[in-house]
């Protein structure tokens, strides 16, 4: 069976409004992240997965820098655990193969390492806080499909 929603690449500049309300209520809402925190300079130079249902809800995203850094994966709570994440994460895993990107890395909140071991993700150093939840830094090699 197909999925129930459509990811697509797109700009900061394209996505804006959908993207911004799912991290506002996810990041901002959800875990209480500070809005300063969430908001940075680094949307509008960065290519966003934006995941829609098929009545064209927004329900999940993501970006990657151009320094192959991925982050910013949320999914609504009624979408999880239901591999919005996973195309999510395809499709930006995708975008830094296209671009030739040898390596690519996540600050992946603990809770959410298992997510990234499926896509063989390892971790590296000591874990950390950001926005008051703990983190790891992760690293992918990336194979050309």
């Amino acid at each position: 069976m197909s999925n129930p929603f459509t990811v697509s690449l797109v700009s900061w500049h394209d996505g804006e409004p959908l993207l911004r309300a799912i991290r506002e209520a996810v990041f901002i809402r959800e875990q209480n992240v500070p809005e300063e925190l969430e908001w940075d300079d680094m949307d509008g130079g960065s290519r966003h997965a934006l995941a829609l249902s098929l009545n064209g809800d927004a329900i999940g995203c993501g970006r990657i820098l151009p320094n192959g850094h991925i982050g910013r994966i949320a999914v609504l709570p009624e979408w999880r655990n239901k591999r919005v994440g996973t195309a999510i994460m395809e499709a930006l895993l995708d975008e830094a193969r296209a671009r030739g990107l040898k390596q690519v890395d996540v600050d992946a909140q603990v809770q959410a390492l298992p997510f990234y071991h499926l896509f063989g993700f390892v971790e590296s150093g000591k874990e950390f806080m950001d926005a008051g939840m703990p983190h790891k830094k992760m690293k992918l090699k990336l194979k050309p499909r």
